[in-house]
């Protein structure tokens, strides 16, 4: 019994070192396979038990397969942008084709280019399939899901247009600019200060020209200015700028005055007696109507209603009581006396203020008046230094038919920085919204980035202007990047995410069904499959312009195969000795 068990001892060693030769073979011949993993032979006994310890019935040998699959293999650059190869964790998703019906395979095997139809498929044939973007650059909702994947197209029968979603643009306003004491009426017909035109593109890819006017101003308050510039020095006697002794004016406001000012010919003696510019200022500023006066960039007097209370009334009275004193200070009144309301600069909506605070800011509110598009800048706080009294500017945006998109105030800090709170985003934007352009092109919204404006003396300047649209643009490449983003490139300098790439994990991927084309199929032992974006949870990272050799190592590979050899030998010696034996034992008589 235990001759003949030898036997086939030495017939079961011959068939498991095949196997191991022909696992060898394998690896040998995939050896420039791209994205192989090789396999091992995992030797095994298969032992007869035997009731009694004194006779012994010889066993067999058994092999089984070992994929090494999760051994990462070479990392080798190419010249195609469509290459990719993965370092680290995970499989690519591929179909053999796009037909109904056909499984998911995952592969290694990332050498990808563009068929006739514009799939990218590897050197196996086998199509790639990803998670699509939305415009946003936004992943499906059901992403975990297989279902979520679509076969990766990148073919265009057209070019690319860009319609602009967002504008960037950094400007320095002169500080020293002279303040304008605009009203609505003089608004369109006084030039401003400083225009600069910006280039968006439409949904149709046409350019339209965006014109920014800035013009310097002394606020939303009620306000009169003079013209004269001789009084920067505030110890010049009023009468030397026209004013005569015993001339009267008198100041007021909505909560209260008359303030009445006499031009004296001595030091004042008493309130209400000026005898020179710097003693008008000290009195009003003094008064407690709520009344200020400075001296503005170019010498002229400005008397401003101090605070502004959005829908309440806001207003300032002038009068010449005796003379004409005020028009010495370079202020001409149409009527005596002439009462200055609240400055419509802005077209702003009382609804939009809460005891003088914008409350749709942070940073700028719309207002119905000019198509949902006016902006202030800033939150007034009465009676606070939350805004710079002196860094006003209004901001008209003229649309390409010369009509105004929006219209309204910006504020500068004492430092020269833009006074203006973030949105929740951290964000300084300036939002045109439903912009129609006239020419059949979808309305548009643009969010013009305003954040890093400046007012310092000195010359306007543009530091730079920078927007996301683009023309007409035909396709001239296709790449994967390290993030596993298909990113199509256009003539027109423009890009367009077009898929993630998912990479699959598997709890076991040694486990995995291996099936022609360097790919493999799920089953039972891997284990579920799981979507992975590429660096996150345990999933590798994708190298672009590369791809993954086989992780034979024909060194080891030629080993094996003379230990196989050997042993191979070793059984045939086996059943010749067994043989012989046999043959001696037939000779008996």
């Amino acid at each position: 019994m235990s001759l003949f068990g030898s036997l086939f001892t030495g017939v079961s060693g011959l068939a498991a070192q095949s196997q191991s030769t022909a696992m060898i073979a394998n690896n040998i011949a995939n050896v420039n396979t791209v994205g192989f993993k090789r396999s091992e032979a995992s030797f095994f006994s298969l032992v007869t038990s035997e009731g009694r310890s004194s006779t012994y019935s010889p066993g067999t040998v058994s092999v089984n397969r070992i994929q090494r699959v999760d051994q990462q293999g070479p990392i080798q650059q190419t010249a195609s942008s469509t290459d990719a190869a993965i370092s680290g964790n995970g499989f690519f998703t591929v179909k053999r084709s796009t037909e109904i019906g056909q499984e998911f395979l995952y592969t290694r095997s990332g050498s990808f280019s563009e068929d006739s139809q514009g799939l990218l498929r590897n050197t196996a044939g086998f199509a790639l399939y990803a998670w699509p973007l939305d415009g946003d650059g936004n992943l499906p909702a059901n992403q975990g899901d297989l279902v979520s994947l679509v076969p990766a197209d990148v073919a265009f029968l057209g070019g690319l247009t860009r319609p602009t979603s967002n504008a960037e643009i950094s400007f320095n306003l002169d500080a020293a600019e002279v303040d304008t004491n605009l009203d609505t009426a003089a608004t369109d017909a006084t030039p401003p200060d400083f225009t600069r035109g910006v280039t968006v593109f439409d949904s149709l890819g046409q350019a339209q020209v965006l014109t920014l006017e800035y013009t310097k101003v002394f606020g939303p308050q009620a306000a009169a200015a003079g013209t004269v510039s001789d009084l920067l020095a505030t110890d010049n006697l009023v009468t030397d700028v026209g004013l005569t002794i015993g001339d009267q004016f008198s100041i007021s406001s909505e909560t209260g005055g008359p303030l009445t000012l006499t031009i004296t010919a001595s030091a004042p003696a008493a309130p209400g007696e000026v005898q020179v510019v710097n003693d008008i200022i000290t009195e009003i500023n003094g008064s407690g109507l709520g009344v200020r006066a400075f001296l503005g960039n170019d010498g002229e007097l400005v008397i401003q209603r101090e605070e502004f209370t959005g829908g309440a009334a806001n207003t300032l009275t002038l009068e010449n009581n005796a003379g004409t004193p005020l028009i010495g200070l370079g202020i001409t009144l149409a009527t005596n006396p002439q009462t200055f309301a609240s400055n419509d600069l802005q077209t702003l909506d009382p609804d939009l203020y809460d005891n003088g605070q914008f409350t749709d800011s942070p940073p700028f509110s719309n207002s119905s008046n000019l198509d949902d598009n006016s902006f202030p800048a800033f939150q007034f706080l009465p009676g606070d230094t939350q805004y710079n009294d002196r860094g006003f500017w209004q901001l008209n945006i003229i649309h390409p038919d010369g009509t105004s998109l929006s219209r309204g105030l910006i504020n500068f800090n004492g430092d020269g920085s833009l006074n203006a709170l973030s949105d929740s985003d951290g964000n300084v934007d300036l939002n045109l919204n439903q912009i129609d352009w006239g020419n059949g092109s979808n309305p548009q919204n643009i969010s013009v980035d305003v954040e890093r404006f400046s007012q310092f003396a000195g010359n306007y300047d543009v530091i730079f202007s920078d927007q996301n649209g683009a023309e007409l643009g035909l396709r001239t490449g296709v790449e994967i990047t390290r993030e596993g983003l298909v990113v199509a490139r256009f003539s027109n300098g423009a890009t367009a995410d077009l898929y993630q790439i998912p990479l699959v994990t598997f709890s076991n991927a040694n486990g995995l069904t291996e099936v022609s084309g360097t790919a493999y199929s799920e089953n039972q032992e891997s284990g579920e499959e799981n979507l992975r974006r590429a660096g996150t949870g345990g999933a590798g990272f994708l190298e672009p312009a590369t791809i993954e050799s086989s992780n034979v190592d024909l060194a080891d590979e030629f080993a094996k195969l003379i230990v196989s050899q050997r042993a191979y030998s070793a059984n045939t010696r086996v059943i010749s000795t067994v043989d012989q034996m046999t043959e001696e034992l037939l000779r008996l008589r």
